[in-house]
């Protein structure tokens, strides 16, 4: 069985969330949310009648503060944290990890991420592409949003962590662009090995369970391509993000309202995947392509 528990994030409902899968060694938990909204991770830990301490894992689909941002307060509980080898050592030692994203966000730090303790690296269990980590359970590393990212399979189910896109409720589907890892052709293989899996559903961290697995995973990728497409020339006329960001604000704003979206359902999506942000992130994958060719 598994279970969702809505974090709650910024006080929205649906944009992050965290699974309880009970497999036959014991709980494993699913991405942790950031700590801002531990206090939420708990109560629905405790609504389903597991303490923390007794998790037998907690699977990471990467480390970006709001997967993630929360790992440490069940590290120091004993439960082992399982990770990408490329994400370990910002764990281990979040100070680089938490300077990035105090240059983002700046003053709302807190408000978005809480706190972000260091983890003992005997707490943490890197994994490799393919590893079987419990009986069933399958890391498959699908970099493209991130370097370190793992989706995560269970028998016919795959935990996507942001490898598979945003989607709440009736939405569509978008794909977060932040900086500094957008690389659109990794991100396309990695939707491919999603395909190949032949999973009858996705549990998306923003959000929920997902059931037309083709027709999402084309729906992304066609998407992604676009978006990506919408910036290249904006970069090669040399625009800033500031300047680049009210119009793709509106152009992805009209997406969502042409598909019937209301006011919450657009801030939801506000909440889980800030346009600026991609912006940002896609304007640096462009550049990277250009320093490379």
């Amino acid at each position: 069985m598994i279970h969702t528990i809505d974090l709650g994030f910024l006080d929205t409902p649906q944009t992050i969330a965290a699974y309880v899968l009970e497999h036959p060694d014991g709980p494993v938990l699913i991405e942790t949310g950031p700590y801002s909204t531990y206090p939420a991770l708990e109560q629905g830990l405790q609504k389903i009648g597991i303490a923390p301490e007794s998790l037998q894992a907690v699977l990471l689909t990467h480390i970006h503060l709001d997967h993630a941002g929360s790992a440490w307060a069940f590290a120091q509980k004993g439960v082992p944290i399982f990770v990408h080898p490329l994400g370990e050592r910002h764990l281990a030692q979040p100070e680089k990890l938490l300077a990035s994203a105090k240059r983002i966000y700046q003053d709302m730090m807190d408000q978005l991420w809480g706190t972000m303790e260091p983890i003992a690296t005997e707490q943490l269990r890197t994994v490799k592409d393919g590893t079987e980590v419990l009986p069933g359970i399958r890391a498959l590393h699908s970099p493209g949003h991130a370097v370190h990212h793992i989706a995560w399979q269970w028998e016919d189910v795959i935990f996507t962590g942001d490898v598979a896109g945003v989607r709440i409720g009736n939405g569509i589907v978008v794909p977060p662009c932040p900086p500094p890892d957008i690389q659109v052709e990794d991100w396309q293989r990695s939707i491919q090995v999603l395909r190949e899996a032949s999973p009858k559903s996705l549990y998306l961290t923003p959000y929920g369970e997902i059931t037309d697995v083709e027709t999402h995973l084309d729906a992304l990728e066609k998407r992604l391509l676009d978006w990506a497409n919408w910036m290249k020339p904006r970069f090669e006329a040399g625009d800033s993000v500031t300047e680049i960001a009210p119009d793709f604000e509106q152009y992805v704003r009209k997406e969502l309202v042409d598909h019937g979206l209301d006011q919450e359902g657009l801030r939801q999506y506000d909440a889980a995947n800030p346009p600026w942000m991609s912006v940002a992130g896609l304007l640096r994958y462009w550049k990277k392509k250009s320093e490379r060719s």
